[in-house]
């Protein structure tokens, strides 16, 4: 069903310049999405390669990025599985370290939330 939607869209100029600007903007909205949330918990880097592979879906630049992202996270994992474990360790401790940092930034400009206990902000500057 989408393929023959898109080959009746790609027939008609108007149809098909209205669907790429609809992919653009949606692929670049995802994007974008993705990398506010990158450094936060969560799923920020699965995010904006989604919105790659949307854009992907209609633009070739966006094909070559995404493969040579995918290219990249193979390569980091693989590097990760094969280093040792006190260089696994240290990756972790600096990636928490990074993620309590954002998590501090987040409430020192937002405010802490309501249903966080006392105690569990125990005078930090800022907060």
């Amino acid at each position: 069903m989408g393929r023959r939607v898109r080959n009746w869209a790609k027939s008609r100029r108007v149809v098909n310049a209205i669907y790429r600007v609809v992919i653009g903007v949606v692929g670049c909205g995802v994007v974008a999405l993705g990398l506010f949330l990158v450094p936060l918990p969560g799923p920020g880097w699965l995010i904006v390669i989604v919105g790659l592979a949307i854009l992907a879906s209609e633009f070739s630049w966006a094909e070559r990025l995404l493969g040579f992202v995918r290219t990249r996270v193979e390569a980091w994992a693989a590097w990760i599985v094969a280093a040792s474990w006190p260089v696994r360790a240290l990756v972790t401790a600096a990636t928490a370290l990074c993620v309590a940092g954002a998590l501090y930034a987040v409430a020192a400009l937002a405010g802490v939330p309501d249903w966080v206990p006392d105690w569990a902000v125990p005078g930090l500057p800022g907060l």
